[in-house]
């Protein structure tokens, strides 16, 4: 079975020494996913840059132009969370157009996936946390434009609420948001998402299974959607240095289970990209996120 998988060595960016993100899991999951038989090399492909009228379907021009001329003000800039480069800029594009490619890919597979994105903190003008372009939500854009869905349905497991995603589709009738995130975490102002579910600090994985086996099932028949972003954060971990919920490594996976067979039940193509990851040790990161791609691999076969 072919596992489209977006990889660019330009994933694993140069962040200074001691920075909080671990940005070795864009170079050790692939390895991983490889040495293990899960993927193949040629189930990945390396993304180009997007198409900069394709990210400006959903950014405003002035924000983009500004990432581009490297002239966002020092107060933005520390709200991303990463030293502004060219570089890092590109590496942005690449991970947008590789859910784009994704998209387009899962038409044919069921399923594709991207290595990094999940970027939902990325404002149609503005980006924060570790978020510059909102990867998603620009390749569900591409997708109603090019008239290859009508209705989208973007889940939303990541800890975090997807707050940018939000704002973005928050007049869009043609994209249904859902987030499941810890209710008093980051982002401390939520935004309104179509669905918001919010979970108290340490709820386990007993608690957080119930919830999104009763609200995933009813959501895919209310909505009705032709096509599936899921958004695969392993930081519900109980390990996460950034999470506050209780959830295991087999929880974790079992959330990946619930979703995918949802998305074989109802035939439904879904793009997966991976979003956080913060537990102490970069194992156990890769671990989770690899047990996504496992999970994929014996499911969509």
């Amino acid at each position: 079975m072919k596992l489209p998988i977006a990889f660019h060595p330009i994933y694993k960016h140069p962040l200074p020494e001691g920075h909080r993100f671990p940005m070795i899991k864009y170079e050790l999951l692939p390895q991983q996913l490889l040495h293990e038989g899960t993927a193949e090399h040629d189930d990945f492909f390396e993304p180009d840059v997007a198409n900069l009228e394709t990210v400006l379907n959903v950014h405003k021009r002035s924000y983009v132009n500004e990432l581009l001329e490297l002239t966002l003000d020092s107060r933005a800039a520390r709200k991303i969370g990463f030293p502004l480069s060219a570089e890092l800029v590109e590496r942005e594009l690449r991970i947008a157009n590789g859910t784009i490619i994704g998209t387009q890919k899962a038409f044919n597979t069921r399923i594709a996936f991207n290595i990094a994105g999940g970027t939902h903190h990325a404002y149609s003008d503005r980006g924060e946390a570790f978020c510059l372009l909102n990867d998603q939500a620009i390749a569900a854009q591409f997708l109603l434009n090019q008239n290859l869905a009508k209705k989208i349905l973007i889940v939303d497991l990541d800890v975090h609420q997807g707050n940018g995603t939000a704002e973005i589709f928050q007049d869009n009738p043609s994209v249904f948001t859902f987030s499941m995130h810890g209710k008093s975490n980051y982002p401390f102002k939520k935004e309104v998402s179509d669905l918001d579910i919010a979970l108290p600090d340490g709820t386990n994985d007993e608690t957080y299974l119930k919830i999104l086996a009763e609200t995933l099932p009813q959501l895919i028949q209310k909505v009705n959607p032709d096509f599936i972003f899921y958004l695969a954060g392993v930081d519900i971990l109980a390990t996460d240095k950034l999470g506050k919920l209780s959830c295991t490594i087999e929880g974790c996976k079992k959330r990946d289970e619930l979703v995918f067979e949802q998305c074989l039940k109802h035939q439904i193509p879904v793009q997966v990209s991976m979003g956080g990851g913060y537990s102490p040790e970069i194992k156990t990161i890769v671990e989770a996120h690899a047990n996504t791609f496992r999970i994929a691999k014996s499911r969509f076969n």
